[in-house]
């Protein structure tokens, strides 16, 4: 009996990691890109690397929030791969762009007046100026990035994975490159500074998408009949779209929120606090990617299953999927407890930065399994199209409990001594248990109502007669 539960769970996450390894090099390649941005304007002067971190924490929750809703992509194909509709995407697809393009033009509304905003918020003058150009030029490459990202989730979600992989692996060297090149004022090009990592990543958008063409010349995304007509916007398909995406892109963007906000505080408390506190976020993340990206790839493989009609299975992946996040994250967990001293030594032999660190890493191994169980269960919950309860969940944990408690906890308002930077981090563990235990009971209930599911997944949209 437990040979035959071994074997099923096996069967089950099968499928799952074919997609989803592909998704992990994915996002570690992106990474790898941002922290090429990070060192080569750090090493180019201090003022240039405050200033484009600055703009990336203006930009990259409008952006995450931009993009979002066209997340709404990924089910809505994957199901639609498992009916045998396929044809239909292109449709969705078509929509969605639409969508993409009202996105672009706030978005890069918002960056070109950066500064301003940088300015009356009384930041440095001289930095607020050097953020503001850094996003002016990033600006330039927003409508590509953004129409990449809706033709990355389509093919995601038909299950080819492995094209996206590629177009990051091939921008990294590029990225570098072009920031040599307009950074230090190679090859005859203008000394920009960290400026020029806005308009090397600017070109990098753009060469994205120009990779991008290429795989769109395959029968497999011929099939979805995308370039079969030209169609204008269509309200009914737009709306649908934008009502299942926005709640995905206001989880991502509440999430980026509050650690930002926190950020904030915990700079507040000291420097060393808040370098330890970046030192366990970036550890916190890169031991994340893998259970995002697994969760991603099990948000496609239940969509498929669903589309299909095969309901039991679908949510034997679900629940095969959190006991995998369980396991990771108590692997995890240990090798965060163990190495914490040999961890922090790779960002830092300050001495009081690393005993706060070290700490910190503690809070991390805790923290590591609601927040991979949570990652993990909102995902598949978007493989089912419920997106909305998530987003509620999300929005009552992280800002009606995650910093009123981490920010009582770290003053020490419940009678408690301050516990400053570890307060925050307590009350980001208990409000991600909330999540985590939340959409467990919102997957529950909705895996087991079948004939909801059933409606969700052959009610998309309209669909548009190819002549």
């Amino acid at each position: 009996m437990v040979q035959t539960e071994q074997t099923s769970l096996v069967t089950l996450l099968r499928p799952v990691a074919v997609l989803g390894w592909p998704m992990v090099l994915t996002q570690l390649f992106i990474m790898g890109t941002g922290f090429i941005d990070t060192a080569m304007a750090g090493h180019y002067g201090a003022v240039d690397l405050a200033g484009v971190a600055l703009g990336g924490n203006f930009m990259w929750p409008l952006f995450f929030l931009a993009t979002g809703i066209s997340m709404a992509l990924m089910p809505i194909t994957s199901q639609l791969h498992g009916a045998n509709r396929v044809a239909e995407v292109g449709h969705q697809l078509r929509q969605s762009l639409w969508l993409c393009l009202i996105n672009s033009i706030f978005l890069i509304v918002a960056l070109q007046y950066a500064t301003h905003i940088f300015l009356y918020a009384g930041i440095d003058a001289h930095t607020a100026q050097i953020a503001g150009d850094y996003l002016y030029g990033l600006s330039w490459g927003i409508p590509p990035v953004i129409f990449y990202i809706s033709f990355r989730y389509v093919l995601e979600g038909l299950g080819h994975t492995r094209p996206p992989m590629i177009i990051a692996a091939s921008i990294l060297p590029l990225n570098a490159l072009l920031n040599y090149v307009l950074i230090y004022g190679k090859f005859g090009f203008p000394e920009l500074g960290g400026v020029g990592c806005g308009y090397a990543t600017a070109m990098v958008f753009w060469i994205e998408l120009a990779f991008m063409l290429l795989f769109l010349r395959k029968p497999y995304f011929r099939a979805t009949q995308f370039f079969a007509i030209f169609e204008g916007p269509r309200l009914q398909t737009m709306g649908k779209i934008f009502k299942l995406g926005l709640p995905i892109a206001l989880t991502v963007f509440l999430e980026m929120a509050l650690f930002g906000a926190i950020g904030v505080f915990i700079a507040k408390i000291g420097v060393t606090e808040m370098a330890a506190h970046s030192i366990a976020g970036n550890l916190n993340w890169m031991t994340y990617v893998i259970p995002m990206a697994m969760g991603n790839a099990a948000s496609i493989r239940i969509g498929f299953l669903i589309g299909s009609d095969d309901l039991h299975t679908a949510r034997a992946t679900a629940w095969a999927m959190l006991k995998f996040a369980i396991v990771y994250a108590l692997g995890i967990s240990v090798l965060l407890v163990a190495l914490r001293y040999q961890l922090v030594s790779v960002y830092t032999t300050d001495v009081a930065v690393t005993a706060v660190a070290v700490v910190l890493l503690l809070f991390i191994a805790v923290y590591q399994i609601v927040d991979d169980t949570q990652v993990v269960l909102v995902s598949a919950l978007r493989g089912y199209k419920d997106t909305t309860v998530p987003m509620v969940i999300s929005l009552i944990s992280y800002w009606l409990l995650a910093l009123p408690l981490g920010y009582a906890l770290a003053e020490g308002l419940l009678g408690n001594s301050p516990l400053g930077v570890y307060g925050y981090w307590t009350g980001l563990t208990l409000a991600l248990a909330v999540v985590a235990v939340g959409a467990a009971l919102r997957l529950r209930y909705i895996s087991n109502d079948f004939q909801r599911i059933r409606h969700l997944s052959k009610a998309d949209a309209e669909v548009v007669p190819i002549d």
